[in-house]
C-alpha cells in the first residue's frame, strides 16, 4: 500500500498485537467537558471478530467543508469514525496521529470522517485548519449522529474513534485518544478482509 503506509507501520507490530494504550484521565478534562457531561476516556480499545458486529447506523448530514456526506455511501472502504470537539485537550494530542494514518491508508480502501460535536463551527473549522486535517469532518452539534451509535459500541467519551468494515459493521473502538500503533491495529485487519464489491474513492478535502 506505498512507502506511507510502511512507514507508519514500521516498529509498531509489538503495539497492534496487544491492542493497548492509555488514554486521558478524567481528572484533567475542562470545565467545557464538564458542563456536557462527558470526560476523557481510557484508553480501552475493542476489536469484534466478523460473528460479534453489529450493522452501523448510517451517519449522514452536513459537512464543516460544505456539502453532504453519509457513511452509507462508503460500503467496501473501512471507515474510521473520530468524535472531537475544539475543546477537547485529547483531540489535539491525536490530531496528528491521526492525519498520519489517513494519508498513510487513504489509498488502501480507507475513508476517515470526523464527527465534530457539541461545538461552534468557527472553533471547528479554525481547529482543522491548525492541525491540517484533510479528511471530511460530519457536524454534530447537538450530538445526535454520536448517540446513533448507542447500541453498538458507544463512542461515549470524546475523543472516541470507531471503525467500521466493509460490510458496513460497527468493527472496532478506541475510548479516549488514539494513537498511530492502535488505529493501524484496528484498521490492517479490516482492509485484509475480503469485500467483492467495488470500493469508493477516498474523499479527501482541503483545510
Amino acid at each position: 500500500m506505498g512507502g506511507r503506509w510502511a512507514a507508519v507501520v514500521a516498529g509498531t507490530a509489538a503495539a497492534m498485537l496487544l491492542l493497548s494504550g492509555c488514554g486521558g484521565s478524567a481528572a484533567g478534562e475542562t470545565a467545557a467537558e464538564s458542563s456536557l457531561g462527558f470526560v476523557a476516556g481510557d484508553g480501552s480499545i475493542v476489536l469484534l471478530a466478523p460473528e460479534e458486529r453489529d450493522a452501523s447506523p448510517v451517519a449522514a448530514g452536513p459537512l464543516l467543508s460544505g456539502g453532504e456526506l453519509s457513511t452509507a455511501e462508503h460500503r467496501g472502504a473501512v471507515v474510521v469514525l473520530n468524535v472531537w470537539a475544539s475543546w477537547c485537550a485529547p483531540c489535539r494530542a491525536e490530531s496528528p496521529d491521526l492525519q498520519a494514518v489517513w494519508e498513510a491508508t487513504q489509498d488502501g480502501g480507507v475513508q476517515f470522517v470526523g464527527i465534530n460535536t457539541r461545538d461552534s463551527e468557527a472553533a471547528a473549522q479554525a481547529f482543522v485548519v491548525n492541525y491540517g486535517l484533510t479528511y471530511p469532518h460530519l457536524l454534530d452539534p447537538d450530538g445526535r449522529t454520536q448517540l446513533l451509535f448507542r447500541d453498538t459500541l458507544p463512542p461515549q467519551a470524546i475523543p472516541s474513534t470507531l471503525v467500521l468494515d466493509k460490510q458496513g459493521r460497527v468493527a472496532g473502538r478506541v475510548l479516549g485518544a488514539a494513537s498511530q500503533s492502535q488505529l493501524l491495529g484496528l484498521i490492517e485487519p479490516l482492509v485484509a478482509e475480503p469485500y467483492d464489491g467495488p470500493v469508493p474513492e477516498p474523499i479527501v478535502v482541503q483545510p
